[in-house]
Parts: structure tokens; C-alpha cells; sequence
């Protein structure tokens, strides 16, 4: 039988909703699995230190990804299908709100799904959806053209402090706890989110500007003006077509 990998990119800065979102998507597909482009930070002591406020910096795309790690684990996944063994996610350490959705949006897009996969396989087919969640996920040009759907969901910069600031912090691939230093949101989060983001967007606009075709066919989503389970109808509703 066939294997037809299909990449779904879910991008967004930290506490957008990414990551929620992705796994809803993973109870409504058949087989699918996530991703998590956290778990490809450099060691802790490989972070570098931030050259004007002499802190750790975590966000900066340059440092914050190990990116021939996960581009070659990409690569791997999109061949086999198969995340391979010795990839390691953190995911699971790290504190996530619940934000559920309708079950009558859950069981129709599952049913619509698992249907379609038996289709696909009756073909010869089968098909695999990865998830691939993350906050630097339109950076780097390679991981782009591995996608095959690009979403990006948009949350307002207030939010998204108010929201950084309730998290208790962070776990590291080691187990440690990662704390937000002091200011940290404003001199390194949020610049670092503008600078790896303001050239896929109309006029460098991170807040208002539309996609500008640098990341192709990109989807944004606005996410305050939509509940999760609207945009998990929406994201499904363009998967189908996949």
C-alpha cells in the first residue's frame, strides 16, 4: 500500500493557541501524530545569551531552534511516516489549559475523516497526518517547503502577555524549569516574534498586516475572533481538500 504523508504546519507565537489547537486535530484525524517544534531547542547550555541583556534567550530564531536537527527529523517523517525512535518530546511536562470543543465538531469531522481514510486505503492508499505545531515555524525556508498546509494563528500582543505572564514557565528537554526573567516579554519575547515574522506579513505588520505570499498559501487565522471549535471546523474544512 501507499503511504501519503500530508505535513500540517500550525504556527503562532507562544501562547497562541497553537498547540491546543493541534491537538484537537490529532483526536479528530486517524493516526495522526504532533510534532513540537520545542522539542528541537539546543540544549540548555547551548541556548545563547542574549549580547544587551545578558540573560538566556530562548525566542531570537537563530539560537532558539536546533535547525539541522529538525529539519533532517522532517525529512524523516515525511519518507517513513514514522517519527523515528530516538526523537524525544517534552510536550507532556509543560502545563495546558483545557479548551474544549463541541462533541457534535469532534464526531462529525472524525467521521468525515475516518471515512475518507477508509476510501483512501480501499484505493491503496494510506494516509498519515503529522502535526507540526510551533512559535518559529515560518522561519527557516527548508521546514516551509515541507509543509503541505501552512496555518497561522494570530492572537493581539496584549494577550498574548497577559497569557505568557500566567504561565508558571517552561520545562526544558532536560526537566528543568525555564522562568521568565524580568522584562523578558518585552525586551526578548516580542522582538523576537516581529523579527522572525514581519516579512510574511503586508508592511512588516505583525498585528494587522495580511499574508504577502512570501510563506505561500498561507491561512491566518485571528485567534480572538474565533472559538477553537470554529477553527478547528475551518482547518478541517481545508484539510478535506487535501
Amino acid at each position: 500500500m501507499k503511504t501519503r504523508v500530508i505535513f500540517v504546519g500550525i504556527g503562532g507565537a507562544t501562547c497562541s493557541g497553537k498547540t491546543t489547537l493541534a491537538k484537537h486535530l490529532r483526536k479528530i484525524l486517524p493516526g495522526s501524530v504532533i510534532v513540537h517544534q520545542d522539542d528541537f531547542a539546543p540544549p540548555q547550555e547551548l541556548i545563547p545569551m542574549h549580547p544587551e541583556y545578558n540573560v538566556q534567550d530562548w525566542d531570537s530564531a537563530e539560537g532558539a531552534i536546533d535547525w539541522p536537527r529538525m529539519i533532517r527529523t522532517l525529512r524523516e517523517v515525511k519518507r517513513t511516516g514514522i517519527i523515528p525512535p530516538e526523537h524525544y518530546s517534552h510536550d507532556h511536562l509543560n502545563e495546558q489549559r483545557d479548551v474544549p470543543i463541541e462533541q457534535d465538531t469532534f464526531r462529525r469531522w472524525h467521521e468525515t475523516f475516518t471515512r475518507i481514510q477508509d476510501e483512501r486505503e480501499k484505493e491503496g492508499e494510506k494516509i498519515i497526518w503529522v502535526l507540526v505545531d510551533g512559535f518559529l515555524l515560518f522561519w527557516h525556508p527548508e521546514v516551509i517547503e515541507l509543509l503541505d498546509v501552512r496555518m497561522f494563528l494570530r492572537v493581539p500582543h496584549d494577550v498574548l502577555k497577559k497569557r505568557r505572564n500566567e504561565r508558571h514557565g517552561y520545562h526544558t528537554a532536560e526537566g528543568s524549569l525555564w522562568r521568565d526573567p524580568p522584562q523578558y516579554w518585552e525586551q526578548i519575547v516580542w522582538p523576537a516574534y516581529v523579527a522572525a515574522h514581519s516579512r510574511m506579513v503586508e508592511g512588516g505588520d505583525v498585528e494587522h498586516g495580511q499574508p504577502n505570499g512570501a510563506v505561500p498559501d498561507l491561512i491566518l487565522i485571528e485567534g480572538l475572533e474565533m472559538k477553537v471549535g470554529a477553527m478547528v471546523e475551518r482547518v478541517c474544512a481545508r484539510l478535506e481538500e487535501q
